[in-house]
């Protein structure tokens, strides 16, 4: 398991994949990341140590990932984490959360005194798709909607039932209502959810021009980012 990377052809950072306490829905049909959960809290420290001990601060951004929410992640990973930026000059943190936790976005700004970039995963803007088959327990109706709380969404392509249509309405959304976004190409996991092949195929050709877009980074791999 990779848990440290930089990122430096669009959006430069560095990523770190850290573990946290269960995700607070858990339940995502496509979802068996949440795996990397933990309940034992001094050795998610420890571990959590151990990769942001990797850190250097030298892009000036840091992006915290885990498998579920930041506010998931146990108190004093984020407090090594404020210290360090603090102390390696990081300008601007990148977290993921649920929507559920929407209204609790400010907490962690004030907690750590620099800005913030959330994203939310979407999935898709869908909202029978997004709820009856995927189970994603996410209930704004429209991307404004979302946009009110969220900098930066995740989109997934490529899952069967899906269609071309809906793939089409959700990258519009994206570029109208969002500063940034990750498109993730599906891949089968350990889930009853399953890939769509021609559909990716479909998209990588449609969409291609995404992958010059400098706003949207596109996932053909889970490990594109270099953790995981």
């Amino acid at each position: 398991m990779e848990r440290y990377s930089k990122i430096t052809k669009k959006n430069p950072r560095e990523i770190v994949l850290l573990r946290a306490f269960p995700c607070i829905w858990g339940k995502c049909a496509f979802c068996d990341y949440i795996e990397d959960n933990g309940r034992d809290e001094e050795e998610m420290v420890r571990q959590n140590h151990q990769v942001l001990s990797q850190v250097t601060g030298e892009l000036g951004v840091l992006e915290a990932i885990n498998s579920g929410s930041c506010f998931e992640l146990p108190g004093r990973t984020l407090e090594e984490i404020r210290s360090l930026a603090r102390e390696k000059h990081i300008g601007r943190l990148i977290f993921e959360s649920h929507w559920l936790y929407r209204n609790r976005l400010g907490e962690l700004r004030d907690f750590f005194g620099i800005p913030i970039t959330y994203k939310m995963g979407v999935e898709t803007f869908d909202n029978d798709f997004r709820e009856r088959v995927l189970n994603k327990h996410a209930g704004f109706r429209t991307p404004q909607e979302a946009a009110a709380y969220f900098d930066s969404i995740c989109l997934m392509v490529g899952i069967q039932g899906q269609t071309k249509e809906m793939i089409r309405r959700d990258i519009e959304a994206l570029k109208r209502y969002f500063r940034h976004g990750t498109v993730n190409v599906f891949n089968n996991n350990s889930t009853s959810i399953r890939r769509d092949d021609e559909l990716v195929r479909w998209f990588m050709e449609e969409y291609r021009w995404l992958f010059d877009d400098p706003e949207v980074e596109v996932l053909y791999e889970i490990t594109d980012f270099g953790v995981g």
